[in-house]
């Protein structure tokens, strides 16, 4: 159990570590776990809405992605053109001592080829974990939301992720709290 002990304090690192992407916004926060939350959230939407697909697949996917940041950290585009990241080395020294570091391995591989089903959807609820960011803080006044909104919509790549984007980007991010609104 001191192996599971241990991938659960690796996890939680995820909570500690802000995703490093939003220095070019110049407002707005996130951690990795936060997005990966959110990211899991849409996946669980996308496989009721997509009764062919392996919904365990696609949020385990979400959950399990960007776990190897836990030891890299998160690097933007610009640092990554800088730096190089052995994602393999930290996902076998992360696996090495668990039972089913295989299912983590295989899951983070799936999505990073992005080749099936799951991982071209997965990959999707990532970039619409942005969009969501972005159009908050384009509705609270941020001025830098405009310009990354369609290079990040650009990336979807499953008709499942653009009709998402698109009611995103219909719907102002508080309306659900509005809606119905009564004192």
């Amino acid at each position: 159990m001191k192996c599971i002990a241990n991938l659960f304090f690796e996890m939680r690192m995820l909570k500690d570590i802000a995703r490093s992407g939003y220095a070019f916004l110049g407002s707005g926060r996130e951690s990795i776990a936060e997005h990966c939350f959110t990211m899991a959230f849409i996946c669980f939407v996308m496989s009721k809405m997509d009764g062919d697909i392996d919904g365990e697949k696609l949020m385990a996917m979400a959950l399990l992605h960007d776990l190897p940041e836990a030891r890299t950290g998160d690097l933007n585009y610009v640092q990554k053109k800088y730096t190089k990241v052995d994602e393999a080395k930290a996902i076998s020294h992360l696996i090495k001592p668990l039972a089913f570091g295989k299912d983590i391995k295989s899951l983070i591989e799936e999505f990073n080829l992005g080749e099936t089903r799951e991982a071209k959807l997965a990959k999707d609820a990532d970039q619409l974990s942005f969009v969501l960011e972005l159009k908050k803080l384009e509705d609270t006044g941020g001025s830098s939301p405009e310009r990354w909104l369609p290079l990040v919509i650009g990336r979807l790549q499953t008709q499942t992720g653009r009709q998402m984007a698109q009611s995103i980007m219909e719907t102002q991010w508080d309306e659900w709290w509005t809606n119905d609104y009564s004192e």
